[in-house]
This record gives C-alpha cells, structure tokens and sequence, in this order.
C-alpha cells in the first residue's frame, strides 16, 4: 500500500509574498474554501503577526475551514507564538508553523546569534507553540545552505522539544535534485530520533529546480511537500502544487507514496488564484497552462485521434479541464444564474452581494452575446473579491484615436462623491487614460506592470486587465474586465489606486 504524501499549501502565506499579490481577507477566505475542496491536507492561511489585517484573515480561515488543518506560520518569538495561536483559536485542527534561520551566513549577518543560541531559541519555540496545539512544525530556515551537522543537532532538540513536522526548506532555491534528496535521507539516517517526526520540504524556484527538488526529496523519505497553485511565491516561486501532485499520480511506478487531492478541482483552483492575484498563467505552464492538453503538429494530432495516450500522459478531464461551456445569455434569469454558480462552487454571503453579480452579469449580457463559466469567475471577483472601499469611481469615459493622430481620452471621475473631469494625449488610448486619470489624482505613483489577457476566446470576449502600481514602498495589483480593453484598464488603474488609499499594510515576515 502506498504511503500518504501531505499536501501543504501555502499560496496564502508564501505565494502571498510576491510583489502586488496580497489578498484581502474575504479573498482568502475564498481560496481556501477551494483548497479545502480540493483535499488539500494542510493550510497555511499566513503570518499572523506580521499585521492585524493578517491575523484576521488567518482567523477568519481557521473559523471557515473544517476538512483541512489550518496553519499559521511564527517567527523564533514568543510573541509572534502567541499571535499565532491566538488566530487559531477557532480551527478545528490548527498548526503553528515556527522557524528560525541555521545558515551560517543567516546566523551570522541576519541574526547576530551563535549557534548555541540558535538551537536554544528554536527549541523555546517548539515550547511556547506546544501550549497552543500538539501539532507544531518547525524549520530551519535556509537549511539547503546550513551545514548537516548543524542540522541534526537543532532537529534533534526540536522533536524532543515536540516538534512532529520537521520542514527542510530550500529557502534560496540554490540545491540541485541529488544534492537536496541526499540531505533529506542524510537527515532520516543520521537524526537518533527522526521516526518520531514526519519530513517535509519546502522548495524555491530561483533555478527553476523547486518541484524536481521536492520530488527527489519524496524519493528519499520526505512524506509532505509546501507548494503554492500555480507555483506563486516571492521571487521565482515555490513549487508548483499542480505539477508534484500529477508527477506522483502519474508516475505510480517510481512513488511509492500519493495524495488524497481531488485532481479535477486543480484548474479552478488555479483560475481563481490567477484571478485574484493578477498574477496570469502563461499558456505552456503544465497542467493548468491553455496549451498543457492542446496539439497542433500534424503528426501528434494524428497520434491523439487514434489512441490518446500517445501524446498525453495524463487526461485534462483528471485535472478539471472542459469544454468551454455557453450557460447562460440575456434572457437568463436570477434562478438560472444562481444554479449555474452553485454549480461551479460559487457561494454569496449575502442577497445583496448576488443582487450586485447579477446586475453585472446583466450588463454585460447585453455586450457578449455568449456568457461562459470564465466570465461568471470575473463577474463575483469584481463584486465580491474586495471590500476595498472605492474612493475613486469611474463616472464615464471617452477614448479616441485614429491613424495619424495623437489618442486622447477623457475621464470623469468621483472622489469622495465629487465629480472631477480631466482630458489628456497619450501613445495610445490606454495611456492617454492613464494620464487623464492622474490629472486627477495626482497619485504620484509608478506604473510596473500592464498586462492584458482575455478571459474567453473571441472577439467579443473580456479582457482581464492587471495594473501593478508602487507608492512609498508599497506595491498593490489592481485588476478590471470588460469587453472594452480601454474601459478595463481604467477600471483595474482606480482598482489599484482605492488599495492604496485604503493603505493596506502587510508586514513581510522575514523583516
């Protein structure tokens, strides 16, 4: 019989550190319920000392969520422990995830710390957490770097302390596959004590080696792999839940362990992720990219239409690939368009936030003549997907451009619920919009990221607009959609502009 493989995600936590991919609490909240439905073993819904706002998500996910467990991750510090098992006070199972840095170089210029001390305040920690759960994880920061030594030592102190999850984190990306699946059977064999705890990774992409690093690692006695959906994370990304989780279903032949993950909710969870985030999929990333199931060269479409398996070693069906879908039209009512988002898992809180996504749908039901299950996804992100409150509002607008000629636009905007209009030429239509909206609001922020992508096939389709500004240190995304790519990108630049009025902060917990 197979061993189990726990699945960790920690799209909420980790994959939340990218630049511009913070998520409100409410957005969270809706991650995780899809986590969950997807059998996810282990949650970590973030850092819940680095800011009140997080805490309250963290909590708010450990009050929602009942299949999965729920994990909080802490810095070596008694304080950071409390606030932790203060926001996991509701979970029905709650794990506190703690860890200190055990390179030398970490230790050295990060911490100020010895050694000794090092291996004392991890094991203070393991302690303060033991007060709030017996399910305590612990990692040693930095561990692809740290001398193996070192490392048997500090875990060793750690599961005696009462530690069950040991994570060994590829912290900088720098391991390559063999090197990182030797350090993980090097630590099972050296380590008095380690079948008292489980092994666990936790890989970067910075090489591009995050998910062969966690699949050498499960070859060599690893039993649960972090990762985040669609391989999000600060810097190159973690590794990429989709990819570990059908590699080890794939390849029976060469695992002798697999996951309890329900694969067919792998693409709408990575679609909700992608639409949250503004964070986009490219269309060759496996499994959940547009091109993962799609064949063009003569020769492999042949080879399909005979016999599948020829070119696909996995069916899109097992992964939550469809046909596209035409539900729903102008004639759709409330009924049908509440059965249809039951169906794709959709829940409203209230009458009121329904009432605001049918509205929506009615709306653009009269510009796209074919409603599909991608445009409803858009419609409850743009209703419910934040309660930012929205300072600056887009009135009306008029864009022109035409061969030859300077485009100009012209915005009128509400600030506050004053009305205020202002005209500017630009290198294009999106640009003069941009200009004429800082007319304004004189913002003073910088432009990163302008990135279009289309929702459904089409010419009439909605385009997904993702807008990425940076202000006094902070970076926040900002996304809009619309069968206008014009009127889309107004809507995700005042999106992004209302976050950081609203002055969102959220602590990095490596700060």
């Amino acid at each position: 019989m197979s061993d189990k493989l726990i699945i960790f995600d920690t799209t909420l936590r980790d994959g939340e550190q990218s630049p511009g991919a913070s998520m409100t609490k409410d957005e969270k909240v809706r991650i995780a319920k899809q986590l969950e439905r997807m059998r996810v073993d282990v949650i970590e819904a973030g850092f819940p000392a680095a800011s009140n706002g997080d805490f309250d998500a963290v909590k708010a996910v450990a009050d929602c969520v009942v299949e999965s467990t729920v994990c909080g991750l802490a810095r070596a510090m008694e304080n950071d422990i409390r606030r932790a098992g203060e926001a996991l006070k509701g979970a029905k199972r709650g794990r506190i995830h703690t860890f200190i840095a055990t390179s030398p170089i970490h230790m050295e210029k990060k911490l100020c710390m010895t050694p000794d001390q090092v291996v004392e305040q991890a094991v203070k920690a393991v302690t303060w957490a033991r007060q709030y759960t017996d399910d305590v994880e612990f990692s040693p920061e930095d561990a692809g770097r740290s001398d193996p030594d070192f490392l048997c030592r500090v875990l060793e102190a750690v599961i005696k302390a009462g530690a069950k999850t040991l994570n060994i984190p590829d912290t900088v990306g720098y391991s390559l596959p063999h090197q990182f699946g030797g350090l993980i059977l090097q630590l099972r064999e050296r380590i008095p004590n380690a079948d008292q705890a489980i092994f666990s990774v936790h890989c970067h992409n910075d090489l591009g080696l995050a998910v062969a690093n966690s699949l050498s690692a499960v070859l060599n006695g690893a039993r649960q792999v972090e990762c985040t959906i669609n391989g999000l994370g600060e810097r190159a990304g973690n590794a990429a839940l989709e990819e570990v989780v059908m590699a080890v279903r794939t390849r029976q032949d060469v695992f002798t362990c697999d996951t309890r993950i329900d694969t067919t909710q792998i693409v709408p969870a990575s679609r909700l992720v992608a639409s949250i985030t503004g964070f986009p999929v490219q269309l060759n990333k496996a499994i959940v990219g547009a091109n993962a199931f799609a064949h063009e060269a003569g020769i492999h479409q042949d080879g399909v239409i005979k016999n599948r398996e020829t070119y696909e070693i996995m069916r899109a069906e097992d992964v939550g690939w469809s046909a596209n879908k035409m539900v729903l039209g102008k004639h759709s009512g409330r009924n049908a368009l509440r059965q249809r988002m039951a169906e794709l898992n959709i829940t409203f809180a209230s009458d009121e936030e329904f009432n605001g996504v049918f509205k929506r749908f009615k709306d653009l039901a009269d510009r796209k003549h074919e409603i599909f299950d991608e445009d409803l996804q858009s419609l409850v992100n743009e209703e419910v997907g934040t309660n930012v409150s929205d300072h600056f509002q887009l009135v009306s607008m008029r864009a022109h451009c035409e061969t030859g000629v300077l485009p100009v636009a012209k915005v009128v905007l509400s600030l506050g619920g004053e009305q205020h209009e202002a005209e500017s030429q630009g290198g294009g239509p999106v640009d003069a919009t941009f200009k004429a909206i800082e007319k304004i609001v004189h913002s003073g922020t910088e432009l990163q990221l302008y990135s279009v992508n289309n929702i459904t096939s089409g010419t009439d389709a909605q385009g997904e607009v993702t807008v990425r500004l940076a202000h006094g240190g902070r970076i926040v995304n900002g996304q809009g959609a619309d069968t206008d790519i014009v009127v889309a990108s107004a809507h995700a630049y005042l999106d992004a502009l209302n976050k950081l009025q609203a002055n969102l902060e959220r602590a990095h917990p490596q700060v």
